[in-house]
């Protein structure tokens, strides 16, 4: 049994993919808490690590499948919704349930909304799969907007805050925190784990050449939708952590606004790696706290636009790109230095 184990254990490293390095970067993430400010722990912590999940969310559908939905921020707003529609809000308006069946249902209910979103765009390919999930988006901001019965209109819902589950008041800022990582390691994990898989093997192969993959056989466009319903597991993760954090739900949470900055926070990372959204959260955050004491607060929108620019004019795979091309630049260089002493 404990052979067994110790044999599942390495394959399943191997399956994901796991280096020595990820061992660090989970280390410094656990050790971080503890050495930061409630500031730094929560409002940049925790917020890159849920806004990275909602973006990897569309990093799995873009980079894997090689579909640009702009409704991740909509699957995300919808499970936030949810966890004040079923459970309970500062307005009494909610259903009452318990948290332990309101934080599931509020998955189940994002994931079928994600379902319905691939089962809508899955035909369509480029610039209309954005349109279809811009316009489903804006649609669903226009709704919840002036429907009063079921999301309170303009107002939205207030009050919304996590669980005290055994003794812990994981609004607090350490629980908070750790809530999130640990949400968005598994999601991480599940990513690569997907991408690995025989399913995630056959959404490349359809996102590099669909027309051949449907004469072999497969079912193109039931990957697309199943794809889209996993991306709607993890948008909805990231959803619920989002309006924990902010304490309420309303339209303004699943504006064009929210669901743009989560197109730019994972093209800005790099769409070929689960890490990269991430990082392009990490950018995001830190410009969205610290750029105000620089520049007006209303020209944000405008310093994200440029830094997106130039990021991407230089680098279209984001800041991965970026860094995979300074690795190259030292090796190349070292690799001269190397022959240069060697003809000395």
């Amino acid at each position: 049994m404990t052979a067994l184990a110790s044999s599942s254990a390495p394959s399943l490293a191997l399956r994901l993919g796991l280096k020595p390095r990820h061992l660090v970067v989970a280390a410094l993430l656990v050790i971080y808490p503890l050495l930061a400010s409630p500031f730094w722990t929560v409002q940049i912590g925790a917020q890159i690590l849920f806004l990275g999940v909602i973006a990897l969310s569309l990093m799995f559908l873009a980079g894997y499948g090689g579909i640009v939905s702009l409704s991740q921020m909509t699957v995300a707003g919808c499970a936030g919704y949810m966890i004040a529609v079923i459970g309970t809000n500062s307005y009494n308006l909610g259903l009452g349930w318990p948290w332990w069946a309101t934080i599931p249902a509020a998955i189940v209910i994002g994931t079928i909304f994600a379902v319905l979103i691939g089962i809508i765009s899955v035909r369509t390919g480029g610039i209309y799969t954005i349109m279809i999930t811009l316009a489903i988006g804006v649609a669903f901001f226009y709704f919840t907007r002036q429907n009063y019965a079921i999301f309170n209109g303009h107002s939205g819902f207030a009050g919304l805050q996590p669980p005290v589950l055994f003794g812990v008041s994981w609004r607090d800022p350490l629980p908070f925190y750790y809530l999130s990582l640990a949400i968005a390691a598994l999601s991480y994990a599940a990513v690569l784990y997907v991408s690995r898989s025989t399913f995630g093997i056959s959404l490349q192969a359809i996102r590099d050449n669909a027309r051949r993959m449907n004469a072999l056989g497969f079912n193109v466009n039931l990957h697309r939708v199943v794809a889209h319903g996993f991306a709607g597991i993890l948008a909805s993760l990231g959803g619920i952590l989002y309006v924990w954090l902010n304490g309420r739900v309303s339209p303004g949470t699943i504006d064009i606004g929210p669901v743009i900055n989560i197109l730019v926070i994972a093209v800005l990372g790099g769409l070929r790696h689960p890490i990269g959204p991430f990082i392009g959260a990490a950018l995001f955050v830190l410009l969205r706290n610290f750029a105000i004491d620089l520049i007006d607060p209303e020209r944000f929108n405008t310093l994200i636009g440029l830094t997106f620019l130039i990021i991407v004019l230089i680098s279209p795979d984001g800041l991965l790109g970026l860094w995979e091309k300074a690795r190259g630049w030292v090796r190349s260089g070292g690799a001269a230095a190397g022959w240069r002493q060697k003809q000395g």
